[in-house]
């Protein structure tokens, strides 16, 4: 589709090829926003380096087409610092 802008949440999460499937298939001035934190990743079989918003990262870094932003502080909540240390 074209004139699109798509966000894909949680991409710390996906594969370098499920990232590719994803930008392949974009139309003309289609807008693609991954978001992640590559410290935070769900999935067992990847790690910080080799999971797809990482890979887009260091693939894309200089292309004129591509930018990044890297959020220097998060905010949560109490009760999320709780399960993500107890659970």
């Amino acid at each position: 589709m074209s004139n699109i802008c798509f966000i894909i949440d949680e991409a710390q999460n996906l594969t370098p090829h499920e990232v590719k499937t994803i930008i392949t298939r974009a139309g003309q001035n289609t807008k693609i926003i991954f978001t992640g934190d590559v410290n935070q990743i769900d999935t067992p079989y990847l790690d910080s380096h080799s999971n797809g918003l990482s890979h887009i990262i260091d693939k894309l870094k200089g292309n004129a087409l591509y930018s990044h932003i890297t959020l220097e502080k998060g905010e949560r909540s109490e009760l999320a610092d709780l399960a993500g240390q107890l659970l």
